[in-house]
């Protein structure tokens, strides 16, 4: 989930964001989405706008454009049914991010500390675990969340008279969050026009035990959760992209909750451990895909044979220097020839065309399941085990590419779901029976392997 960081909230929003300025967003139609798209679409080099209805809501709407007095800004305002108006302004390439989460992102439509987001119900943490099978992030509640509104802030003493209301015109994005926010707030409530969202239904912000400053962890507290050496955690200034949003920034750097260090270890560990876990040794001393290394050796001794077939024994010297320099000769002959079976542009092997073979099998092993239970008249398949030769390639696939794991299940939870309406936690334990039958992988790894790489609803029951 990307998380983008509003620099603003607009006069008119209930959902005020705790830190930030408010500006007078007088001139939006919020009322109209398309007039707030035409504000900025195709008005000039640079000046764009969108709005699109929301799924699922009865009514409810999204709007974007970017701001022509001050182009570096965009308004973005949301509008549910039920939850009302939320009106931001935000950095205009941050437009596409945030119409996305938006709108397909299926994480809420408020964002605090570094992406925990509301859906009009409850709390979430940040999106980062994939599940594949549902093409969108697992939403994992937040423990003991307490929503705060705006009437629980401003039932303690304030001064509306130390704050203001920005223009869009001159604005500048502050860089630290403002010191005085709740002042700001208490002017923010005083201009609010008749008939508005009350008070104590304008949600800003939340605490949760997760959250409290003093268990938030560092880089070294993120390493030491994910089991992996500080040092081998993304650059702080170059992979920040590839690590968790943080909760807070401080002078030492950036902060992160638990719960959050968790998730991002999860799916640090789905990507990256069936690498590790289904990796080898070659004859160089170097890691590869254990399948590669077993084509490497398989090669390596093909080539070593044909040598010393033709190799004229009797006048054989020095017979233990000679073999081994024929062991070396034949590891470095076969090498390349067994990088190309499956990887690089110019692979000997199809190993794309594997993938998707593979995938369809298992999908149409699944397919005769449920037709079967629909002529028999049962409300429930039963999943039948997957062929011993579907299982072999399937295996044979993820040992040279390991990294693909994670998709390939995911991809066949996906289509058993949305094909043949099968639950992603039936079709993971199909896999799992049917690897700990027919592969030639060992238990430990299997269990290991699958843990690591099934999709989230895979492992637990998942509603739809």
């Amino acid at each position: 989930m990307s998380v983008v960081r509003p620099v603003a909230n607009g006069l008119r929003t209930d959902h005020p964001v705790p830190g930030l300025p408010f500006i007078n967003d007088e001139r939006l139609p919020l009322d109209n989405p398309d007039a707030i798209e035409r504000t900025g679409r195709k008005q000039g080099e640079g000046l764009w706008g969108r709005t699109d209805p929301l799924p699922d809501s009865d009514g409810g709407w999204v709007a974007f454009t970017t701001e022509p007095k001050n182009p570096s800004y965009a308004w973005a305002v949301h509008q549910h049914p039920e939850h009302g108006r939320t009106v931001l302004l935000i950095h205009d390439e941050d437009l596409g991010g945030l119409h996305h989460e938006w709108v397909y992102g299926h994480s809420g439509f408020l964002y605090r500390h570094g992406g925990y987001w509301w859906d009009g119900t409850a709390w979430h943490r940040p999106g980062q675990v994939m599940d594949r099978a549902f093409e969108r992030y697992d939403a994992r509640p937040v423990q003991d969340a307490l929503t705060i509104t705006a009437a629980d802030l401003l039932a303690h003493p304030s001064a509306p008279g130390n704050a203001y209301v920005a223009k869009i015109a001159a604005f500048t994005a502050p860089q630290e969050p403002l010191s005085n926010w709740v002042d700001h707030l208490a002017l923010w409530a005083q201009r609010r026009l008749h008939g508005s969202r009350p008070l104590n239904q304008c949600i800003v912000d939340l605490r949760a035990p997760e959250l409290e400053s003093a268990r938030l962890v560092d880089r070294a507290g993120l390493a030491k959760i994910a089991g992996i050496a500080q040092d081998d955690l993304p650059h702080p200034e170059y992979g920040r992209q590839n690590l968790p949003a943080p909760q807070t920034d401080t002078s030492d750097g950036p902060r992160w909750s638990e719960p959050v260090a968790r998730d991002w270890a999860e799916q640090y560990h789905s990507t990256h451990g069936p690498e590790a876990l289904l990796s080898g040794t070659t004859a160089f001393d170097t890691t590869q895909p254990r399948g590669l290394v077993a084509d490497h050796n398989r090669l390596t001794k093909i080539i070593k044979d044909s040598l010393e077939d033709t190799r004229n024994k009797k006048k054989r010297r020095f017979a233990s220097t000679a073999e081994s320099q024929t062991q070396e000769t034949a590891a470095t002959l076969a090498w390349w020839p067994a990088v190309a079976l499956t990887d690089g542009p110019h692979s000997l092997f199809p190993i794309s065309a594997l993938r998707t073979t593979v995938i369809e099998a298992v999908i149409s092993g699944l397919a005769q399941d449920v037709e079967n239970a629909r002529k028999w008249g049962k409300d429930e398949p039963s999943l039948g085990d997957i062929s011993t030769d579907v299982v072999e390639l399937l295996v044979w696939y993820i040992q040279r590419k390991p990294g693909h794991t994670a998709g390939i299940f995911g991809e066949i939870c996906l289509i058993a779901r949305t094909r043949l309406a099968l639950s992603p936690e039936k079709v993971g334990q199909l896999l799992r029976r049917s690897l700990h039958l027919d592969s030639k992988l060992n238990g430990k790894t299997i269990n290991a392997l699958l843990d690591l790489a099934l999709p989230p609803s895979a492992k637990h029951p998942k509603e739809s």
